[in-house]
């Protein structure tokens, strides 16, 4: 699995791509194999505050129901509504097309916390 350079990565499997204050999540590529077929997305409105950590929305697959955790906290200015017709965006290019949501950083010092490509590869080695 390939996952971007510029991209900074949770331990929950969410990644980050940020430009200026505002940070693209989704789930990263190990998420969504280890999903299967994602079915639906459920996703927070525009508008909505969301805290590092904290749940901003969740994945329906065929095998299970995930919970999506927010690396970086802020307000959502944009959600893919794509997905809302096209949930399997996110199985066949989550880290472009099957991005979730836009976040206005309030604290850009939480990317501090999240991993590198390379650490993220290493964590999902040690993971597996």
């Amino acid at each position: 699995m390939i996952y971007p350079d510029e991209y900074r990565y949770s331990k929950t499997h969410e990644w980050v791509s940020l430009e200026a204050n505002l940070a693209k999540i989704g789930i990263t590529d190990y998420a969504q194999s280890q999903l299967g077929d994602i079915v639906h997305v459920e996703l927070p409105e525009v508008g909505t505050a969301i805290t590092q950590d904290g749940l901003f929305g969740s994945v329906d697959s065929v095998k299970a129901v995930s919970d999506l955790i927010s690396p970086v906290s802020g307000e959502v200015v944009e959600v893919n509504e794509d997905l809302a017709e096209s949930p399997e965006l996110i199985n066949e290019d989550p880290h472009t097309a099957g991005w979730m949501i836009i976040v206005k950083i309030d604290e850009p010092s939480e990317l501090d916390e999240l991993m590198s490509a390379d650490q993220y590869e290493e964590f999902v080695e040690a993971e597996a």
